[in-house]
């Protein structure tokens, strides 16, 4: 065999360091771009909060605007007449409007959601599965003002003869169409929990003689039990800022009710529909606006509340696993 000189041996450079090093200008632009976009979208709603906060600080500080309401008052009234000789503002019947409506929401979409998502990610043919998910996600882009036409213009009728009820319009028509418009967005979150869970978990419940369903909702549900929670609290964020849907369809009663069957408003539906009516500066203007703060204050509570109840439930199916 010919020997060869160690001296003359050539040694090829690895070509990936080059390859990294030909990309790394790219990966630095595109992190540079995110952090450009997570900033600015951070900054945006920061503007905004500081912006409604505002506006709604007359409230405490102008002596002209306490004279006809005060920030206690509008926890101790129990009436919401802004327009008259003696204005009254009240948000109790607004906070109980809009707890009604996002309870009835709730309830409704939720069970819908979850099961088309098991049902999907689970034990829907490949066909099947390739229909059913894009038909619920186009809900999602149906614009509010139609699912309320829809609930306004059917529904209502529809859920009057069927029940008997006096009120056409109320917080359980305006829950069910506000049902129908988070049941997508709930569908989707929990979806994709579902078949993020790795194959793994469902061969080994599988081979330990576990049917298709044991395996599904002893198996797969558990372990996307975060994902599942966070999609539920990201629907009542969603159905508590809801507004064309709730003015069309729950009557706008500002009424102290809890009963599902009378005419209600919710905080968003008055935004929606006073602010354009208001006098700018006014105690009206600066109540609706104080109204804002509370919305923005609740979906940063069920943010906060999301976050840590994910972590908990993570940590928990972590320790057990």
């Amino acid at each position: 065999m010919p020997l060869v000189d160690d001296a003359t041996t050539v040694e090829r450079a690895p070509t990936r360091p080059l390859t990294a090093k030909r990309f790394r200008p790219l990966e630095t632009l595109a992190e540079h771009i995110i952090l450009i976009a997570s900033t600015l979208s951070i900054l945006g709603v920061f503007l905004i909060f500081v912006f409604v906060g505002r506006e709604a600080l007359p409230l405490l500080t102008s002596k002209e605007i306490q004279e006809e309401v005060t920030l206690r008052s509008l926890f101790t009234t129990r009436i919401w007449q802004p327009v008259g000789v003696e204005p009254k503002y009240s948000i109790i019947p607004l906070i109980i409007g809009t707890l009604k409506v996002t309870i009835i929401a709730i309830l409704f979409a939720t069970p819908l959601a979850i099961g088309g998502a098991i049902y999907t990610a689970e034990f829907a043919p490949r066909k099947a599965r390739e229909v059913v998910k894009p038909v619920i996600e186009i809900l999602a882009g149906f614009p509010s003002v139609v699912l309320g036409f829809i609930a306004l213009m059917v529904l209502a009728t529809f859920l009057q003869k069927l029940t008997g009820v006096q009120s056409r319009l109320n917080a359980f028509v305006g829950g069910i169409a506000v049902g129908l418009a988070i049941t997508p967005v709930i569908f989707t979150v929990v979806e994709d929990a579902l078949t993020a869970i790795p194959k793994d978990f469902r061969e080994a419940s599988l081979a330990l003689g576990a049917t298709k369903a044991q395996t599904a909702l002893s198996v797969v549900v558990p372990a996307a039990a975060p994902g599942i929670a966070a999609a539920v609290i990201l629907g009542i964020g969603r159905g508590i800022g809801e507004t064309m849907i709730v003015l069309m369809a729950t009557g706008n009663a500002a009424i102290i009710s809890w009963s599902p069957f009378d005419s209600t408003r919710t905080m968003a539906a008055t935004i929606g529909q006073e602010m354009a009516e208001v006098v700018f500066g006014d105690a009206h203007y600066t109540v609706l606006f104080f109204i804002g703060v509370v919305l923005f204050a609740i979906t940063f509570v069920l943010n906060l509340f999301s976050h840590t109840l994910v972590r908990r439930i993570s940590r928990k199916l972590g320790s057990l696993k």
